[in-house]
């Protein structure tokens, strides 16, 4: 048993115990169900008690924990026992059964559905379609048959009130192919009457309070389940136990989406939906005899007609013929004339009343036929496929006991009578066989309590008895106590009978789907048939056919047990719960275990938990056989005295031998444990540094090779660079590898400067100048500025120019003589017409003169009067903007800055910024000086000391470029049709 079970959850499996008393026993399960541990082990059978309240026991980590393993090394759960049961099924090819028994109430039906989830998560692995459908069929089909076949007793929220067999087929790989399943013995009697706080069926709760308004109204139904005679009685009660989570109306949608998953049909749907209802309205059918001048007529009429139109548009029948056959029957006499005789109200309440319960029979076996013509495996072919295999799980009605027990639970009680006998003798069977085929010397201890009682009892045989009614009551000493059943109703019940014309009725319907469920119907009413079999000898029959396709089958065996009768969580009665201890014989079935031996393993599954207690067998053993190493283990613990040796087994008798060997077990694991993970983290050490090392052996053969391709691809695509005139500006420069970056980037800076001077070689001398000035202002501009003027040729002296100043440029040509004679510079940088401000915020026309040691600005209307001169040793910098316009401002130290505006060129206002700023940083450069150059769209200046500001703003009225001036700043006005 896996390590998380320890001590303090008590023994795992109940042959462990000490001593096998009553005492013992239910100590131990005491102390398990207070830990939350619901499932103990005796052997292979699964004890199992209900704890009423969610657990985190299941889902799909549960699962993963329990698949593939063996019995013993996970803690107890139904998980072990439905693998346990696949397992078996797979590996040997032998068909196999899970048998759930247990009183109302005691958890088997939950425990059938994790099962059937467990077994649906473990298979087809390949997702394949057909696998997948049938696995949503086998799920699905539980919620569907617990709406139509549960309902709420006393006993229990969700009791079954029929019993169910499943066999699941599986193919050779163990995917489950198809499956199919029987029912036994649906308590229809619920259908009329249920005792004080029980329920109907919940089909009929869900329909009322789950379904629309709309539907509701075309069934002539009424949301309140009081108002119909059959629901009354559970109208005040719903099926939830946990806060309401499981309600009809939830419980409604989830039906409907579960038969539509399974293959239903909408048609079929509405038509179970439409019986249930006419169910309803016939159970509200009251009889009245007639009268006329008020004397009894003798005939027979319904209180309430609209009822039977009712039922007749539910069941697709015509009106006359329902209302005939409720108030009349037809018989045939000898000479097989028809005669029609009509109903006394107690004849008429019979035969309503029996209706209604073979139409609900009648609808809960079509809906069982239904699915299992939906789960029968298509497509398969023995001599192709190989023979299937099965997994059958039984959900049977548990022992029943109710202040009024009549024919139904005497059938279910016969039913588990039958199983209890089964069990037993599985159980010892079993044993004898595995003690017979490992060659083991066995005999019966086993004295069963069953054998010699009096079964039969009534106040007859013990008139003193006043428990018993005379005539009426009569008492069976099952094995789980006494059961005191009346008579009343054995002999009806058992006949079962139904007026032949309601199954000709129902038979003619346009239903289809309430056509197929009464293919007697079809028979004529002269027709002379066999007494049909008794309800009582059907039961009997299948409950024989059950018991031996069992016998047939290897079984495993879950034994519910109902911890009280308040369905209280957290609550363990122990009278209750010893009693069905008692009669389910769990204690003889521990007994008979212990009985031979308490344990039974297989030699190397015993070596490999407990090699590492003897030196001869850790690690591994050299001895001749597995049964030679396990004697050698046994001799060394001195233990070999309460052991058998069989064929391929070690048989142990006495639980302290187990508890030793585990006890030693438990002191070595932490000194193999660290062993191990020494061993384990030195080879994973090991097994990195090998592989670190071939990583980066392939890196650095991998980056050689990146490399070198990259280089052979650089020379492919620049071996024609030297061809002009582009010089290889055309050619796209390969992505580099990482390493190989800042190797590529310096390339390309030297390509730069080769095809920059194989450019520059092709350049006049007299053009270098004006290139030198286009790369100064590009430089000093820093792209801030789009629009600079660097695609035209560069004059420079443009008031020297004929084009620019056709009227005045001698003029100009004289004062520039003039000037150059008095200050004697070299050469003229720059020259323009201007539009000039000053800090008395008037504009004039003006022009400016750059030359290589004075900035002046000129009167152009008297002979180019120079009206100031700066030294260009004081100016510091210029600023621009960054659109089209042709605003400067040229700072000077010491003086005021010079607001002017580029204009009066040709063509008018040609963008010639680029080429003062570039002219004049490249004088600057040559000096060894720096020109500061910033561009901004709101220009700051100084006047005197006083901080102003300049901006441009674009007007389309404006035709030239002019300033305006406004709170001591300076405005630009620029026309838009040149912005």
């Amino acid at each position: 048993m896996e390590d998380e079970e320890g001590p303090e959850y008590g023994k795992p499996d109940f042959v462990l115990l000490d001593q096998v008393t009553m005492e013992d026993f239910m100590k131990n399960l005491q102390l398990r169900f207070e830990k939350g541990r619901i499932y103990t082990y005796i052997g292979e059978v699964l004890v199992s008690v209900n704890p009423y309240q969610q657990l985190p026991l299941y889902g799909s980590e549960a699962i993963a924990r329990y698949q593939g393993r063996e019995l013993y090394e996970r803690p107890p759960h139904l998980y072990a026992v439905a693998n346990a049961a696949y397992k078996a099924m797979k590996r040997r090819s032998r068909d196999t059964c899970i048998v759930i028994s247990g009183e109302s109430g005691a958890g088997k039906t939950e425990a059938s559905k994790h099962i059937m989830q467990y077994i649906a998560a473990v298979t087809n692995p390949s997702q394949r379609a057909e696998v997948e459908r049938v696995k949503d069929v086998l799920l699905k089909s539980t919620c569907v048959l617990e709406a139509f076949g549960n309902a709420r007793t006393n006993r229990n929220h969700n009791s079954s009130r029929f019993g169910k067999y499943m066999d699941i087929n599986f193919d050779f790989k163990g995917d489950p192919v198809g499956g199919h399943i029987h029912s036994y013995l649906l308590e229809k009697s619920r259908v009329l009457k249920q005792h004080v706080g029980e329920r109907n069926f919940h089909a009929f709760y869900q329909l009322l309070r789950g379904s629309e308004d709309q539907e509701l109204q075309a069934l002539h139904l009424e949301r309140n389940p009081a108002v119909y005679n059959f629901t009354r009685q559970g109208a005040g009660l719903n099926t939830g136990v946990h806060n309401g989570l499981d309600s009809d109306e939830k419980s409604h949608q989830a039906v409907t989406e579960a038969m539509r998953v399974i293959g239903f049909s909408p048609e079929e749907v509405e038509s179970i939906h439409r019986i249930l209802a006419a169910i309803l309205h016939l159970g509200n059918i009251e009889f009245v005899e007639t009268e006329e001048d008020g004397q009894q007529k003798g005939g027979l009429a319904v209180t309430e007609e609209a009822l039977v139109g009712h039922v007749a548009e539910l069941t697709a029948t015509p009106r006359d013929l329902v209302l005939r056959s409720l108030l009349a029957r037809t018989v045939a006499s000898g000479g097989r004339e028809l005669i029609e005789k009509g109903h006394t109200v107690a004849e008429a309440s019979y035969a309503r009343d029996a209706c209604a319960k073979a139409v609900y029979q009648r609808l809960f076996e079509w809906v069982v036929n239904r699915i299992n013509d939906i789960m029968e495996a298509r497509g398969r072919d023995p001599r192709r496929d190989g023979k299937d295999t099965v997994i059958g799980v039984l959900d049977i009605y548990g022992f029943e006991v109710f202040p009024i027990n009549s024919f139904e639970q005497f059938c279910i009680n016969y039913c588990n009578e039958k199983l209890q006998q089964l069990f037993i003798q599985l159980i010892l069977k079993q044993e004898q066989e595995e003690y017979e085929r490992e060659g083991i010397s066995w005999q019966s201890t086993l004295d069963t309590h069953h054998r010699h009682h009096p079964h039969y009892c009534s106040r007859q045989l013990c008139p003193t008895d006043k428990t018993m009614e005379f005539g009426r009551d009569f008492r069976i000493k099952h094995y789980a106590g006494d059961v005191t059943y009346s008579v009343e109703g054995f002999i009806d019940k058992n006949r079962d009978s139904l007026f032949q014309d309601f199954k000709r009725l129902l038979y003619n319907s346009t239903d289809a789907t309430l056509r197929a469920m009464w293919p007697d119907g079809q028979q004529d009413i002269t027709e002379v048939t066999k007494r049909p079999l008794t309800a009582g000898t059907l039961f009997k029959n299948s409950m024989v056919a059950l018991v031996e396709n069992l016998a047939s089958k290897e079984p495993f065996y879950i034994r519910c047990i109902k911890p009280n009768e308040d369905k209280v969580a957290g609550r363990l009665d122990e009278d209750h719960c010893r009693h069905q201890v008692s009669y389910l014989g769990l204690l003889e079935n521990v007994r008979v275990r212990r009985a031979g031996f308490a344990s039974r393993q297989p030699y190397p599954r015993f070596l490999l938990r407990y090699k590492m207690t003897c030196e001869y067998t850790w690690p591994n053993h050299l001895l001749g056989s597995d049964r030679e190493a396990v004697s050698a283990l046994l001799e060394q613990h001195g233990l070999q005295g309460d052991v058998a040796f069989g064929h391929s087994k070690l048989f142990i008798r006495s639980p302290r031998t187990l508890v030793a060997l585990e006890q030693s077990r438990a002191r070595l694991i932490p000194i193999i444990v660290l062993l191990l993970q020494k061993a384990w983290r030195g080879t994973l050490a090991r097994w990195r540094c090998r592989r670190l090392r071939a990583i980066y052996t392939i890196m650095r053969c991998f980056r050689r090779h990146k490399v070198r391709a990259h280089l052979a691809e650089l020379q492919r695509r620049f071996q024609a660079a030297r061809q002009p005139p582009l010089y290889g500006r055309d050619l796209e420069w390969p992505p580099p590898p990482t390493v190989l970056q800042p190797f590529q980037d310096t390339c390309q800076t030297l390509f730069c400067r080769w095809r920059a001077r194989q450019l520059v070689k092709n350049i006049p001398p007299s053009d270098m100048a004006q290139i030198k000035a286009k790369v100064a202002a590009m430089e000093a501009l820093q792209g801030l500025r789009q629009d600079w003027g660097c695609q035209r040729a560069w004059v420079r002296d443009y008031l020297s120019s004929g084009t620019d100043n056709p009227t005045a440029s001698g003029l100009f040509a004289e004062r520039l003589k003039a000037l150059r004679e008095k200050d004697g510079f070299g050469t003229v940088l720059f020259s323009s017409h201007v539009r000039k401000v000053n800090r008395f915020h008037k504009s004039r026309d003006r022009a400016l003169l750059l030359t290589d040691r004075h900035l002046y600005k000129l009167e152009p209307g008297r002979q180019y009067r120079v009206m100031r001169a700066v030294t260009l040793n004081a100016v510091t910098g210029l600023s621009v903007t960054s659109g089209r316009d042709q605003l400067v401002v040229l700072h000077a130290r010491g003086q005021d800055d010079l607001v002017v505006c580029l204009h009066h060129s040709q063509p008018p206002l040609d963008n010639r910024i680029g080429e003062l700023v570039g002219t004049l940083a490249a004088h600057f450069q040559a000096e060894g000086r720096a020109l500061k150059v910033r561009v901004s769209d709101c220009i700051q200046l100084s006047h005197r000391g006083t901080q102003r500001h300049v901006s441009v703003e674009s007007r389309p009225e404006q035709p030239e470029p002019d300033f305006c001036c406004g709170r001591g700043a300076f405005t630009l006005l620029w026309p838009k049709q040149l912005s």
